[in-house]
């Protein structure tokens, strides 16, 4: 191999020229990755302190339910022998929708008549031939526990018949011809939402297009729900909020698996709607707190440093250092109870330019690292933001 030697003055000038074009490609690097000054510490924004009407709001989830539902269940044991309804048919209060087979039951009441009239004959011919008052103390609860007997008689009677006791539409029919009901179950069951469970032998029938949201309330937050305030209800498949009130606030918490507890509380959701459905979710968000005439400030403009609670203030261009009174947060603005005036200039924390044009907000206190880690010596270069 042959070996080629630079005389050393030669050697000098290649190596300093290879040193000038890594200087110039790091320069390079560093005015591509260094935003210019005024629009990395320029770049700030303000905003006018406002006086409006503020609320404060509790949010829940929930699920969206009918606003009233009745799970109708015959009170008489029998052989179901019509079902007169079927799922997606629209009732009436009052309509029969089964029944069951009441053959046995009018033999019963024609056997609690028959003994009705026996007693009372009794009494009347005891009467009549002058009998001590025992025995006509005892014909008379005689004919009062007949009649009592011949009431049940026609009750179960007219039970026989299952009748809707609200109007809506039925949503489920869990009964056929032929099968047994026993009767244990009261005849019908009425609510003001979907949480009970049908069972065997149940015809549900359910209000349209009025609904109620059936939420969960952390606990932390319970205390400043009550019923009869306002609520926006925020149903996934709804185009727009619509407007509820709280219907009931449970007293009694529920735990889940994890031990985390939530207050049941149920929204009902104002007028009629035919864009909502039973079984989709929503949010729910509770007016406990609404306000006239509060002064605000946008909450990402007050600063806290030493104890102290601050803004920027604006004024002729400059910006003071000016302590405020904060009250409450109202999303994404916070109450000035003093130090500032109705349209007074507050500065917003500033941006940092990031790749690409985009902008990196920059809050008080922020330690920005640039793309590239910057060109400096020693390691990255890091931006304090404003």
């Amino acid at each position: 191999m042959v070996r080629i030697r630079l005389p050393r003055k030669r050697s000098r000038v290649v190596w300093l020229a290879v040193a000038v074009v890594l200087v110039a490609a790091g320069a390079g690097a560093w005015w591509l990755w260094w935003p210019e000054p005024s629009e990395a510490e320029g770049s700030t924004t303000t905003a006018a302190a406002s006086v409006g009407p503020q609320r404060r709001t509790v949010s829940a989830t929930g699920t969206v339910e009918p606003a009233h539902r009745a799970d109708l269940t015959f009170g008489v044991s029998g052989e179901v022998d019509q079902v007169l309804v079927a799922e997606g048919d629209t009732v009436r209060a009052g309509q029969v929708v089964a029944t069951v087979d009441d053959e046995l039951l009018r033999a019963e009441e024609a056997a609690a008549a028959a003994e009705l009239e026996a007693a009372q004959a009794r009494r009347d011919d005891d009467e009549a031939a002058g009998a001590s008052d025992t025995q006509l103390a005892a014909d008379e609860a005689a004919v009062v526990s007949a009649d009592s007997r011949l009431a049940a008689a026609r009750e179960s009677l007219e039970r026989a018949e299952l009748t809707a006791t609200i109007a809506g539409t039925v949503v489920e029919v869990d009964i056929a011809v032929g099968d047994q009901v026993s009767g244990d179950a009261p005849p019908d069951s009425e609510s003001d939402s979907a949480s009970p469970e049908s069972g065997s032998g149940t015809i549900t029938v359910v209000s349209p297009n009025r609904f109620v949201v059936e939420a969960e309330l952390a606990a932390t937050a319970v205390e400043e729900v009550k019923a009869g305030m306002a609520a926006e209800v925020v149903p996934v498949d709804a185009a727009e909020p619509v407007d509820g009130t709280v219907r009931s606030v449970a007293l009694v918490a529920e735990v889940d698996e994890a031990g985390v507890a939530s207050f049941p509380v149920t929204v009902e959701v104002a007028g009629e709607h035919e864009d909502l459905f039973a079984g989709s979710s929503a949010t729910v968000a509770v007016v406990v707190e609404e306000r006239e005439d509060v002064l605000t400030v946008p909450s990402q403009a007050i600063r806290q440093e030493d104890g102290a609670t601050f803004v920027d203030l604006v004024v002729d261009g400059r910006t003071v250092r000016t302590e405020v009174e904060v009250g409450t947060a109202y999303g994404p603005n916070t109450e000035i109870r003093s130090g500032l005036e109705e349209g007074d200039e507050v500065e917003l924390p500033g941006f940092v330019r990031g790749p690409g044009g985009n902008d990196e907000q920059g809050e008080p206190g922020d330690m920005k690292i640039l793309p590239g880690g910057g060109t400096g010596p020693g390691g990255p270069v890091v931006r304090k933001g404003p």
